[in-house]
């Protein structure tokens, strides 16, 4: 799989960071960047380009929904493959996150 990339694009106050590669701990790092610079009231993470997330992943998507909540942002992720999700269903972070099928299911009010 190709090292990782993401992809961000804001529609208003909604921002879509659509993931590519491997998130890695080297990735982590590039998309908690990406996060900190942000300005939206609601940010979607897509997992669908992902064929590799491990936990330095999974950490810096927990963290980045544990401070949208904070700042009462709304913050979801769209599954990927089902190697990715594995991570999520072996933490039971699944339960804890918010997923949606489609970016365009998140709205802001």
């Amino acid at each position: 799989m190709a090292r990782f990339s993401l992809h961000t694009s804001l529609t208003g106050p909604k921002a879509v960071i659509a993931l590519a590669g491997e998130l890695d701990l080297a990735g982590a790092a590039t998309l908690e960047r990406e996060l900190a610079d942000l300005q939206a009231s609601a940010v979607v993470i897509d997992l669908r380009g992902l064929g590799f997330m491990d936990s330095s992943g999974l950490r810096a998507l927990a963290v980045a929904a544990q401070r949208a909540q904070s700042a009462g942002r709304r913050f979801a992720l769209v599954p990927g493959a089902a190697q990715v999700m594995r991570v999520f269903d072996v933490t039971r972070m699944r339960e804890r996150l918010e997923f949606v099928a489609d970016p365009g299911e998140v709205t802001v009010a």
